[in-house]
C-alpha cells in the first residue's frame, strides 16, 4: 500500500498515511476525537473539509469551531439545514431568504409564503431541524458537471445560483447534497448534521432569526437583543436594492455585462449622498449641536463620510471643522497590547486621551490649536503647523472608531453632540441564501487601503484582522445603538471595483503562510464578480478613500 508523509501540527508528529485516505478516517484511525470536534483542516495552508483525500505530502492543521474557518463551516451547514427544512415543510414556491446578521444570528424571511410567520410555525421548523440533526445525515460533497448543476438549480427555482454558476465558466462544480436536497454554498461544510448540536430559531420582527452559538463558547447561544436602529438601516438598504433590481451578485453582473454599470453607479452614489444630506438636515433641526461624532468599525468609510457630511453642513450655513481621532494615536511603541501580545490599535488606550481632550477643550474655548497628523508608515505623530480655530458658526465634525464611547468626549455635554454610526452593511448577497458578511466587505476594503496608504501587505492585514475584530466587538459595537442616526456606506457595485485592486495584492500572500488560506478564500469570492472600472467612479465616492483618486484630502 502506498503511503504519504503527513506532518500533523496538532500532535506535532510525522505520520505515513495511506494514499487517498480521507481526513475524517485519518482522525478516526488515530482517535483524534477531542471534546470539541474537528470540523476541517488546513492542508498545506488551503482549507478543506474532512472528506478531503490525502494524495500528496502535506502539513495538516485540523481546526474546530473556535477557528474562523470552523465557525464558517458550522454557519454554512446551518444554512443548508434550514434550507432543507423549508424544502421539506413548504411547497416548492416558498423560498428561504437569508438576509443579514443581527443579534447573534442571521435574519431570514420566507418569500411567497401564503401564511404569516408565527411563533408556532417557527417552533415547527425548529423541531424539524432538530429531527434532521438527530438523524445525523451526512453533508455529501459531490462533483457535478456544471451544466447538470445548473439544470438542477433551475428545477428548484434557484435562478440566482445557476446564473452565478453559468458566469464562472467551469466544467465541474462542487455541490453539497443533504438527503434529498442539493445546494451550493461557496465553501465547505461539517461532516454531518449530527455536528450541529446547538442552534436556535426564533420569530424576529416579521421574519425568523437563525441563532448561532457564541464564537467563544459552542455550548452557549447569545441572548437575543433588539437592535432597532441597525435593523432599520439594513432594511432600508435591502429594500432600496430590491427597488433597483440588484439583490444578488448575478443581478449586478448582468448590469455590467449589459453596459449599464455607469447608470447604476451614479444612482447608487446619489442615493448615498441624499441620505448624508438628510442627516445634515437632522443635525440642523436639533438645537445647540456643536460637535458631530462619527463612529464606525475599520474601513467603514468614516473619513469620507466626515468630508461629505461637512459639505452638506456647509450648504446649511455651518463652518465645519474636521477632526480625525486617528491623528491622536499614541506613538506606535506606546500602543497597548491585547491578550495575545499583539498591538491593539482598536483599544481606547491607543488614543492619546489627555492630548485629545485638551485639544477639544481649547477649541471650545475659542483658542487656535495646533493639530497633529499621524504618519501610519512611521507610527508617529507629526506636527506640521496645522491649526484649527472655531468661528461663531463652526461645528466640529469628529470621526474615529471610539466616537460613540462616552469616555472619549466625557468633558463635552451630551446636548452639544450629534452621534452617527457608519458601517458597510452590504446590501447585495451572493445569492438569496448566502449573504455577504459585512466583515468580508470591510476586510477587502482594508487590504486595498493598507497596501496603498499604510505600507502593509495583504499578509499583514489578514494576520491582524482577528485582533481588529476583537477590538470592534469590545470597543465599537456595544455603543452602536447609542447613535442618533446610522449611515450605510456600502455600494452595490463596490466589490466589482475592489477586486481589480485586491486580487494582485492577495496573490502575493505566500503559500508557506497560514494566512494563505484566507487569501485563497477571498480570491475565490472575488472571482464571482464582473469587474467595474475606476473611470466610472465619482471623485467624491466613499470608495476613493481606499482606491485613490479622491477630491478630498485625507
Amino acid at each position: 500500500m502506498q503511503t504519504i508523509p503527513v506532518y500533523c501540527k496538532n500532535t506535532d508528529t510525522l505520520i505515513y498515511a495511506p494514499f487517498g485516505q480521507r481526513l475524517y478516517d485519518f482522525l478516526q484511525e488515530r482517535q483524534m476525537l477531542p471534546e470539541t470536534p474537528y470540523l476541517g483542516a488546513l492542508v498545506n495552508n488551503e482549507v478543506h473539509d474532512l472528506s478531503y483525500q490525502i494524495h500528496k505530502p502535506a502539513i495538516i492543521d485540523f481546526f474546530d469551531y473556535y477557528s474562523t474557518y470552523g465557525r464558517h463551516f458550522y454557519i454554512r451547514s446551518l444554512f443548508f439545514l434550514l434550507c432543507k427544512t423549508v424544502h421539506d415543510l413548504f411547497p416548492l414556491k416558498v423560498k428561504l431568504r437569508i438576509k443579514h446578521s443581527i443579534s447573534g444570528g442571521r435574519y431570514c424571511t420566507l418569500d411567497n409564503m401564503d401564511e404569516p410567520i408565527t411563533e408556532e410555525l417557527v417552533r415547527r421548523m425548529f423541531q424539524h431541524m432538530k429531527k434532521v440533526v438527530q438523524m445525523n445525515i451526512p453533508f455529501e460533497r459531490v462533483e457535478m458537471l456544471t451544466d447538470d448543476a445548473i439544470k438542477a438549480f433551475q428545477e428548484l427555482g434557484l435562478e440566482d445560483k445557476y446564473e452565478l454558476l453559468k458566469a464562472r465558466n467551469k466544467i465541474f462544480t462542487s455541490v453539497y447534497r443533504l438527503d434529498n436536497t442539493i445546494n451550493y454554498y461557496y465553501g465547505y461544510m461539517v461532516p454531518s448534521t449530527g455536528y450541529l448540536q446547538l442552534f436556535g430559531l426564533e420569530k424576529y420582527e416579521s421574519g425568523i432569526l437563525l441563532k448561532i452559538p457564541s464564537a467563544k463558547n459552542l455550548k452557549v447561544l447569545p441572548k437575543t437583543h433588539q437592535n432597532p436602529k441597525l435593523f432599520a438601516q439594513y432594511q432600508l438598504s435591502k429594500d432600496w436594492s430590491e427597488k433597483m433590481g440588484v439583490v444578488t451578485v448575478s443581478d449586478m453582473n448582468r448590469i455590467v455585462r449589459e453596459g449599464k454599470a455607469l447608470e447604476t453607479i451614479l444612482v447608487a452614489e446619489a442615493f448615498q449622498e441624499k441620505w448624508i444630506a438628510n442627516v445634515a438636515d437632522q443635525i440642523h433641526q436639533k438645537d445647540g449641536v456643536k460637535m458631530v461624532l462619527i463612529c464606525g468599525p475599520s474601513s467603514s468609510g468614516k473619513t469620507t463620510t466626515c468630508r461629505r457630511l461637512s459639505v452638506q453642513l456647509a450648504v446649511l450655513g455651518y463652518h465645519p471643522v474636521q477632526i480625525s481621532v486617528d491623528d491622536f494615536f499614541v506613538e506606535r511603541d506606546e500602543t497597548p497590547l491585547d491578550a495575545n501580545g499583539e498591538k491593539d490599535f482598536e483599544a481606547l488606550e491607543a488614543i492619546d486621551l489627555p492630548l485629545f481632550n485638551d485639544t477639544l477643550k481649547r477649541l471650545v474655548a475659542g483658542e487656535c490649536v495646533e493639530i497633529p497628523t499621524f504618519d501610519f508608515a512611521k507610527g508617529s505623530k507629526i506636527w506640521t503647523g496645522k491649526t484649527l480655530q472655531l468661528e461663531e458658526n463652526s461645528i466640529m465634525v469628529v470621526e474615529g472608531i471610539h466616537c460613540l464611547n462616552p469616555k472619549l468626549t466625557e468633558q463635552i455635554p451630551d446636548e452639544l453632540k450629534f452621534k452617527i454610526f457608519v458601517s458597510a452593511l452590504t446590501s447585495i448577497s451572493i445569492d438569496r441564501q448566502n449573504p455577504i458578511p459585512t466583515t468580508v466587505n470591510r476586510l477587502i476594503r482594508r487590504i486595498v487601503r493598507d497596501y496603498n496608504y499604510r505600507g502593509y501587505s495583504a499578509l499583514d492585514t489578514i494576520r491582524r484582522w482577528n485582533s481588529v475584530r476583537r477590538g470592534e466587538e469590545k470597543n465599537i459595537f456595544p455603543f452602536q445603538e447609542n447613535a442618533d442616526v446610522m449611515i450605510n456606506t456600502s455600494l452595490i457595485f463596490e466589490l466589482g471595483l475592489l477586486k481589480n485592486y485586491a486580487i494582485p495584492i492577495l496573490q502575493k500572500v505566500p503559500e508557506t503562510e497560514p494566512e494563505h488560506a484566507a487569501a485563497s478564500i477571498l480570491l475565490k469570492f472575488l472571482s464571482f464578480f464582473q469587474p467595474v472600472y475606476e473611470n466610472d467612479i465619482p471623485p467624491t465616492s466613499i470608495l476613493r478613500e481606499f482606491v485613490g483618486g479622491s477630491k478630498f484630502k485625507y
